[in-house]
């Protein structure tokens, strides 16, 4: 790809967005600074502490590792995406009650990786819990009460679908 503008087209939180981007502009910077979904923290530039995740076709992705344009058709969740008529998302709500976090800057990244784990196992184990949210660094908090959330949204899930 030269320096020509790539024209780009996908589903960020259930809307079509459609917009030129430049081959070399990565996918969190277009949510921060041009959708306004700076719920997305930028930290590491390198995919390695997760607070930029997001989910992209279902699976959690690092957005300061994805070119914008590599994002064509997908359809992307944010955190600002979840939740639904002002009420909190299970997570987002486990999260709150749990007091899972301190500084709070890792927190999006975390919901939204918590968030892809719950989609894919409703009833993770905390052995599952501890090894998939050990893909995003907290420099605060010793993980123990992001697990404990974790195992709360997937009950608090669990009640919902059993209503």
């Amino acid at each position: 790809m030269s320096g020509e503008l790539v024209y780009l087209t996908c589903r960020v939180n259930g809307e079509e967005v459609s917009l030129h981007v430049r081959p070399e502009e990565i996918f969190v910077d277009v949510l921060r600074d041009r959708l306004a979904a700076t719920g997305t923290k930028v930290a590491c530039d390198l995919g390695a502490c997760g607070a930029c995740t997001i989910i992209v076709n279902g699976n959690p992705t690092a957005s300061c590792g994805l070119f914008a344009w590599q994002a064509e058709g997908a359809d992307i969740q944010t955190i600002e995406g979840l939740a639904n008529n002002g009420n909190l998302d299970p997570v987002q709500r486990a999260f709150v009650e749990n007091s899972a976090f301190q500084c709070g800057y890792c927190t999006p990244g975390m919901i939204m990786l918590a968030r892809a784990l719950i989609d894919r196992d409703p009833a993770p184990s905390r052995a599952d819990i501890r090894n998939w949210m050990g893909a995003n660094i907290c420099r605060c908090t010793g993980y123990e009460m992001i697990i404990e959330a974790v195992e709360k949204a997937a009950a608090l899930q669990q009640e919902a679908c059993n209503e």
